[in-house]
């Protein structure tokens, strides 16, 4: 399920696009303060930011420039500020995009709906390797067909890992695009995380063939044949 993130101090508006976005495929959780919504996407990872400028403890433009130290997730800002000045300094600091309040639900579904997609990769929307499918437009994987549970935090591991497959990946990327400035301080945890990855995906999690070490480097996602595409592998019945 695609998750988005609305930091904004206004309950009613948390409220509207929840209702507005749940029956969509959207996972809406919030933020009322800056602090919580930096820790939120810290820990939730989500895949567009909704975020609001007047906030009770930092400016939203503070929090977009330290949130763009360390994530390239899309975020679409709303205010009652509409001065062309403000949105062209907010959209050059990394804004996706930039919706006046008060705004229509329609279009700021429409808004949110287009800058997720943007964000996929140029690339087929379910991405294989063997037994393994990950829809990123659904947030959804599986295994051999079966719906695969993964945490949110996994689910940032492998969605990075997908992103590059066939390539390294260094341990200090996933660690930095995955917890953000607190990264150094986590790479036990990565490591943790790569082992469930693979007890859940691997076939033989003691001997990955999937997710393997780069020692000294970091991570590759190994781009292999599709079952039944093995080589010798007869027709299906």
């Amino acid at each position: 399920m695609r998750r988005l993130l609305v930091i904004d101090d206004e309950a009613q508006i948390r409220r509207l696009l929840e209702l507005a976005l749940s029956n969509l495929g959207w996972e809406v959780f919030s933020a009322a303060t800056g602090t919580e919504g930096l820790d939120a996407a810290r820990a939730d990872k989500p895949d567009v930011v909704l975020l609001d400028l007047n906030l009770p403890d930092m400016s939203g433009a503070e929090l977009l420039a330290r949130l763009r130290e360390w994530s390239s997730v899309p975020v679409i800002v709303i205010s009652v500020r509409d001065a062309e000045a403000d949105i062209i300094a907010l959209l050059k600091a990394g804004a996706d995009d930039y919706v006046a309040k008060p705004f229509y639900t329609n279009e700021l579904v429409a808004r949110i709906e287009a800058v997720h997609r943007r964000r996929l990769p140029d690339r087929e929307p379910v991405f294989r390797s063997g037994r393994l499918e990950v829809d990123a437009e659904r947030r959804e994987v599986r295994v051999a067909g079966e719906a695969v549970r993964i945490t949110p935090t996994e689910y940032a591991v492998l969605e990075i890992l997908t992103r590059y497959a066939g390539r390294i990946v260094t341990r200090d990327r996933l660690l930095k695009e995955v917890w953000g400035p607190a990264g150094d301080a986590e790479e036990g945890s990565l490591r943790v995380y790569i082992n469930a990855l693979r007890k859940k995906l691997e076939a033989e999690p003691s001997a990955p063939s999937l997710i393997v070490t780069e020692a000294g480097v970091g991570y590759r996602l190994e781009i292999l044949p599709l079952e039944g595409d093995e080589p010798g592998a007869g027709p299906k019945p």
